[in-house]
């Protein structure tokens, strides 16, 4: 019996963590977005979140990482220990066998997902000009763009529905360019575009640099 309850309070800490840890980010996420990245404190951040600023930098150290921190919750929309590769969406765009609805799948992803991230990326795309600490958390989400699209792009050339002679490299930076924040900012931020207009654009733009137009 007493080791069942030592098993149990261990989860019970592990939960209250996440806990505190998803309250943070959130805090977070509302401060920079409506602060900016310079602007806001961790001081401030951890009034808002309920903890101390000292736990804040017990947890992820820097401003930078918790504005990394914050990207990767909304980017995936939950804390959940799940990669985004095993999530339900990926999945069934891996499932699907026809390309073009393959790709046209893909974008509403990309439309739901830029949704919710947007505002954070600028801010750390913009915010890396006047604090160079961001420099490389922008680097980052650049490179792990990069790195999951050519997964995709491997991915796609494995259905024989592409382009002919068409590379892994030309695949990856196509998508690599089709779903960058500028994109989704010229047009939905500046341009008043829905994100199903914008999904849409994605999506056609896709087939037509990609797909083999006479499969």
């Amino acid at each position: 019996m007493a080791e069942v309850k030592r098993q149990y309070d261990a989860s019970g800490r592990r939960e209250q963590a996440r806990r505190r840890r998803r309250d943070v980010v959130i805090a977070a996420r509302e401060l920079f977005e409506s602060d900016g990245f310079q602007a806001t404190t961790i001081a401030a951040v951890a009034r808002r979140a309920g903890v101390s600023a000292e736990s804040i930098y017990k947890g992820f150290g820097t401003k930078a990482a918790l504005a990394k921190a914050v990207f990767d919750f909304v980017i995936a929309g939950d804390d959940e220990p799940v990669a985004m590769i095993d999530r339900p969406e990926t999945r069934a765009v891996q499932a699907e066998p026809d390309v073009r609805r393959k790709l046209r799948l893909y974008a509403a992803g990309v439309a739901e997902r830029a949704a919710r991230s947007a505002r954070v990326q600028i801010m750390i795309r913009d915010g890396r000009h006047g604090d160079e600490t961001l420099r490389a958390t922008w680097q980052t989400l650049l490179d792990e763009r990069l790195t999951g699209m050519t997964m995709f792009a491997r991915h796609l050339l494995e259905t024989g529905q592409l382009r002919a002679e068409i590379t892994e490299a030309e695949i990856a930076d196509v998508l690599w360019t089709y779903i960058s924040v500028e994109i989704y900012e010229l047009l939905v931020l500046l341009r008043d575009w829905s994100p199903e207009r914008y999904a849409e654009f994605v999506g056609s733009g896709l087939i037509t640099a990609l797909c083999d137009p006479s499969v």
